[in-house]
């Protein structure tokens, strides 16, 4: 049976831009700001998409940001899909919850446990009843490669993706890092799995922000090894730009 698509779709109109195939998905405003300045850009230019700026030039990939959470970030995701784009690295903040993860490090996702509702309106034609959705391989290799040439070593684990940051309570903390998540975030899982759905690359990278992994909370956003490590992710992501 062929899978039924939703009443309301993304459509490409008259003033729908032309895509190239790539697009960096920017989680935050900083990192936009930063990608834009490493890449010659006006974050300022560009146009509106829902309540994001999408930077387009000639011959480089699209950046597309701010975004949080599943739902709006799966909603641009459709968007640009049905423009033309076909891979995409979605660049993010993320709390560890191991204490092998430190604020600061760099974290490429292999895979991401589902505790977001978008995913599960994708699940039939990926997996139904599946836990985790996994990014492109391809796509983390090529981020992993650019993060190297930037002087950052990213490390890899399984991320706990949410949609409520004020319900990331000690229970959930044990029992997702018991399966083996290492970080949480908003966004990776449900990117993923629409990935995969749409037949196109999703990839991801993300910066620890701040720390869960002792049942308490210690913001680190005003530590030195999380601007350090946010401007290598920027820098890594930028040259991925330029390679693309």
């Amino acid at each position: 049976m062929a899978e039924e698509e939703g009443i309301v779709q993304p459509v490409k109109g008259k003033s729908s831009p032309d895509l190239g195939p790539w697009v960096v998905m920017a989680a935050t405003r900083t990192d936009l700001t930063d990608l834009c300045r490493m890449l010659g850009r006006e974050p300022t230019d560009g146009r509106r998409l829902y309540n994001s700026r999408l930077l387009l030039k000639a011959e480089e990939p699209a950046l597309i940001g701010p975004m949080v959470g599943a739902p709006y970030a799966v909603m641009v995701l459709e968007t640009l899909i049905a423009w033309g784009a076909r891979q995409f690295v979605f660049v993010g903040w993320c709390g560890t919850i191991s204490p092998e993860i430190s604020v600061g490090d760099l974290l490429l996702p292999d895979a991401a446990l589902i505790d977001e509702g978008t995913s599960r309106h994708y699940l039939s034609k990926v997996g139904t009843g599946s836990d985790r959705s996994r990014p492109s391989a391809a796509m983390q290799e090529a981020i992993a490669g650019a993060l190297k040439q930037a002087g950052g070593a990213a490390k890899k684990g399984m991320v706990w993706s949410t949609d409520a940051v004020f319900r990331e309570t000690p229970s959930k903390v044990l029992r997702f890092g018991g399966l083996g998540a290492v970080a949480v975030e908003m966004e990776a899982s449900a990117l993923f799995t629409v990935g995969r759905f749409r037949g196109v690359e999703v990839g991801a990278v993300l910066v620890v922000s701040d720390d869960l992994s002792a049942a308490t909370w210690r913001h680190g956003f005003r530590d030195p090894e999380f601007a350090q490590g946010r401007q290598t992710l920027c820098k890594g992501v930028a040259a991925l730009c330029r390679t693309m």
